[in-house]
């Protein structure tokens, strides 16, 4: 019986049906609807309609979406898509769709596909982190999603930034109300935000990278103190979880030298005499999250 998975963006809602070896056998994407959420709950159900009619009935559906259910309320809490917070979203979608519905933070099922046959397959303990427009992660343990008692395990991007120079206190606002937190370092936002604030200069992320590619001094000094800064952060992780592979995703992990420079780093902050911690890009890309989203029906 095929997998089914859902990957509920801000702008598109994609599904993948994968087999037991996790060949691909049907996907298709639709925008999703902005601000509708019946629209949002109607879209999914024709997407899984399109997919059984190439793959069959199947009893169970992962869906990765921004935010989590609240443990406390059963409610959609900390999702982007503004429309779902405080709706009672995985029973609707069970009502809706008559079957099985495991609903996934998106950082969970990216860490969950690249721990289950992708770039960290076979590995104990995985720490998946996505860095674009902001900074999150998920925390695979023998091929098992950890939630957590409150649905936030993997929230790294919302710690403070460990060991923090003088020049980096008390760091930029952040969205949830604190001030320096990791996110506001890492994310290809905060990148640019702390660009800016330094050197009086207004670029991308991809424009940082770009211009140190071809001397910019400043640029290449940016990209050098973002090293160091996801050094300590990963260290942060790999102090307390000691994975055996972090896995990189999302628009910053395109940068390819961080995959030699960041673990060139990070030594002097982990807490031991050696780390064979590997940091490695994904092996699905962006279809990471969609295809952890399948195999969420036969990991829970």
């Amino acid at each position: 019986m095929a997998k089914l998975g859902i990957d509920l963006g801000g702008t598109k809602i994609e599904i993948i049906a994968l087999d037991d070896q996790g060949k691909e056998h049907f996907r298709q994407r639709l925008a999703t609807p902005q601000g509708d959420y019946q629209s949002i709950i109607n879209t999914i159900s024709h997407l899984i309609d399109e997919a059984e009619k190439v793959v069959g009935i199947s009893e169970c559906v992962g869906i990765g979406a921004p935010g989590a259910i609240s443990p406390a309320t059963g409610l959609m809490k900390n999702s982007n898509s503004a429309c779902l917070n405080g709706k009672p979203f995985l029973d609707d979608l069970k009502k809706a769709l008559g079957k099985v519905v495991i609903i996934e933070n998106d950082a969970n099922c990216f860490a969950l596909s690249e721990a289950v046959d992708g770039a960290a397959k076979g590995k104990e303990i995985v720490f998946g982190v996505i860095i674009g427009t902001g900074t999150g992660a998920g925390v695979v343990i023998n091929q098992q999603v950890i939630r957590g008692a409150n649905a936030i395990s993997g929230e790294w991007g919302h710690n403070p930034l460990p060991w923090p120079n003088t020049n980096e206190l008390p760091g930029l606002d952040c969205y949830c109300g604190k001030q320096g937190c990791i996110e506001t370092w890492l994310s290809g936002v905060g990148i640019s935000r702390n660009f800016e604030k330094s050197y009086q200069r207004t670029l991308t992320a991809e424009s940082i990278v770009l211009a140190a590619e071809v001397g910019d001094q400043a640029c290449e000094q940016a990209l050098r103190d973002y090293e160091d800064r996801l050094a300590r952060g990963l260290a942060h992780v790999i102090n307390i979880l000691d994975p055996q592979v972090i896995v990189l995703g999302g628009g910053m992990s395109n940068i390819a030298r961080l995959y030699q420079n960041v673990p060139a780093r990070w030594g002097q902050y982990v807490f031991s005499d050696s780390v064979s911690t590997r940091l490695v890009p994904p092996m699905y890309g962006d279809s990471s999250g969609v295809r952890g989203a399948a195999w969420l029906c036969n990991k829970n």
